[in-house]
């Protein structure tokens, strides 16, 4: 039986590096994968744990059919190695960190996807991300306006995708995020 490929999206600051780093080792006891995404950013630059590449190696590697899935947004090229293939066909279910806007091209090409939206509540969110200190008061404003409304366009549209709520501790989301996994595997 082919494995799964776990969709994980939410807006900047809703602690999606976080639960991956947290969900790596229960995971792995389960057999899944967790993929380190290829960003065209520095490798000094905070974040998720991920091969930062130039433009140029990105645009190689993309000509060069190195990436499953691959897109752009807030000025990065993201790219998801197509090692995922083998391991899906091999059984493994497999957790990446994708992009909301890109989901109905992920959508497309993994059709058995499982969306996993990580939420925040509005108000942990806006600390997090003035904690950050990199958006001003008035950018982090529009962000969370955006946020909200690509929140709600998406569940308007798309009714598959699991709701997972990050407000509170890290090890009730993981465990949610694990107790929603195993129900649709014995729900397939």
């Amino acid at each position: 039986m082919a494995g799964r490929l776990i969709y994980l999206i939410g807006p900047s600051g809703s602690g999606k590096d976080s639960l991956l780093d947290a969900a790596r080792e229960p995971m792995a006891e389960r057999g899944c994968r967790i993929v380190r995404r290829v960003i065209t950013r520095s490798a000094e630059a905070k974040g998720e744990a991920a091969q930062a590449v130039s433009v140029e190696q990105f645009m190689d590697m993309q000509v060069r059919g190195a990436f499953a899935l691959s897109w752009f947004a807030n000025g990065l090229h993201y790219g998801i190695p197509n090692d995922i293939d083998k391991w899906l066909a091999d059984g493994h279910d497999v957790l990446i960190n994708g992009s909301r806007g890109h989901l109905p091209q992920a959508r497309e090409r993994y059709p058995q996807l499982m969306a996993v939206l990580l939420t925040v509540d509005q108000t942990v969110l806006r600390q997090r991300l003035l904690a950050r200190g990199r958006e001003s008061v008035e950018e982090v404003d529009a962000r969370l306006g955006r946020n909200a409304q690509f929140a709600s366009d998406l569940l308007a549209n798309d009714s598959a995708v699991y709701l997972l709520d990050n407000s509170g501790a890290l090890e009730h989301t993981v465990g949610r995020l694990i107790q929603h996994i195993d129900r649709e595997h014995a729900c397939a």
